[in-house]
């Protein structure tokens, strides 16, 4: 099978619908913001109820788990790796 992309809006998407499950509320009561540094990879900041958590790497992996078999229909088991391009920002690289 080729390798799917899923851009940034995905990404969110998917953590938005993680995290919703977790606090239990509404996807769209949750705002993400996808972080990359250097030092410590990828992230996200992450508010609900006007409170901030953030989501490590692997947090966010594992929303994209959930999105890919829920949302896709796809193996949530699938290679995925975060990229940062230059031009799409976030991405991720479902094999």
């Amino acid at each position: 099978m080729a390798e799917l992309v899923l851009g940034e809006q995905d990404i969110i998407n998917a953590t938005c619908v993680y995290i919703a499950r977790k606090r239990q509320v509404k996807p769209e009561d949750v705002e993400v913001e996808l972080m990359f540094d250097d030092d410590y990879g990828f992230s996200a900041e992450v508010f609900v109820n006007d409170r901030k958590q953030v989501l490590t790497h692997g947090n966010l992996i594992e929303a994209l788990r959930l999105w890919l078999e829920e949302f896709l229909n796809r193996d949530p088991y699938a290679g995925i790796q975060l990229v940062l391009d230059d031009e799409e920002g976030i991405i991720a690289l479902i094999n």
